[in-house]
């Protein structure tokens, strides 16, 4: 039987971060210091909306993964999961370039009678080039050499997805990484999403430690992308970020050793670290993915993405749910996901 509640913890999770991480995703360290205090952000900022704790395009993403997920049913083995989660991009799209209510179309996206999910929240631009262009990059015939980390942070859903089914681990990796491959081509932004997707599902179907998780994550993107140019490159920073968290490095330090996030490798490893860090402490993984010089909002949505599946939603502390923007959303979206 599926455990609803780390299907919940695991979109809210990623939301949580995704909305604590937002509010300083371009600003520096010292920035971040100076406007919050020697404990850096510590709690959603309100000023961008006195009501909710804005998510951003990480999140938006996320539900539009789902909903192609959950628009093609029941799993066979000739059901076209990326031609649908194509399409949903494409809606998402929609909502990032018209006004609500979109005009012109037969929607088949629910998604898109949310009004709070055409706004803006700083789309990545290979994500809206590529899927403005169509949306069809593969793992095989790659549509860019991006590795931006747009193609790990919405990926999630996939892995929940597949939980508890009989469908192989490397089906649903590879299915991530052509994912992340419609609109990212180079190897280091396809890898990331389809680890994150292991990761995921793993700690969602089973008890397993994370530590073993990650590890087993690490070997399988080594047996399903041996010929992948730069597959001893993503081992590596995985590698680096598993002994980091075990070591007596501040978290900062560590953070500097794995990168800014701005590139996929980065941002998953920067999660995995910190979740790594902080496995029994939800607040502190989330704070201490976030408050670093680089793309707080997409490292702190993979970390609490991976924590959040981990400890499941009713361990995530309350102020994460609280104000949180589309929260009832996330979670019918997750409990539609657990229950498919």
């Amino acid at each position: 039987m599926r455990n609803i509640d780390k299907f919940r913890g695991c979109l809210i999770g990623g939301a949580a971060g995704d909305a604590l991480g937002y509010a300083v995703e371009f600003k520096s360290e010292d920035e971040i210091f100076s406007e919050y205090g020697k404990d850096d952000i510590t709690e959603y900022d309100l000023i961008l909306d006195d009501d909710v704790a804005e998510i951003s395009d990480d999140t938006q993403m996320t539900l539009f993964t789902a909903e192609g997920m959950l628009l093609v049913g029941n799993e066979n083995d000739n059901a076209d999961y990326i031609g649908s989660i194509r399409e949903m991009y494409k809606c998402w799209y929609q909502t990032q370039s018209e006004k609500y209510p979109a005009q012109g179309t037969k929607h088949c996206s629910q998604l898109m009678r949310v009004p709070e999910l055409y706004h803006r929240r700083c789309p990545g631009t290979t994500c809206m080039t590529e899927i403005k262009a169509g949306a069809n990059g593969t793992v095989e015939v790659p549509i860019n050499d991006s590795k931006g980390c747009g193609g790990v942070m919405r990926v999630a859903p996939i892995g929940l997805y597949f939980a508890d089914t009989d469908t192989s681990y490397e089906k649903s990796d590879m299915l991530a990484a052509e994912a992340a491959a419609l609109t990212h081509g180079h190897n280091l932004g396809y890898i990331p999403a389809a680890a994150l997707s292991h990761i995921v599902r793993a700690v969602a179907e089973s008890d397993i430690p994370l530590k073993t998780a990650v590890n087993d994550s690490i070997t399988a993107m080594e047996k399903l992308f041996l010929k992948a140019e730069h597959i001893e490159d993503f081992s590596a920073i995985m590698r680096n970020a598993v002994q980091l968290a075990e070591s007596d490095t501040d978290s900062l330090s560590a953070i500097h050793k794995l990168g800014e996030g701005w590139v996929a490798e980065e941002t998953l490893a920067i999660a995995v670290y910190c979740a790594l860090r902080y496995e029994n402490d939800f607040d502190m993984a989330l704070r201490a993915s976030v408050n670093h010089n680089g793309d707080s909002d997409s490292t702190g949505a993979v970390c609490g993405n991976i924590l959040g599946a981990y400890i499941g939603y009713n361990a995530i502390p309350q102020k994460y749910k609280e104000r949180l923007e589309l929260h009832d959303l996330i979670c019918e979206t997750a409990d539609m996901l657990g229950n498919k």
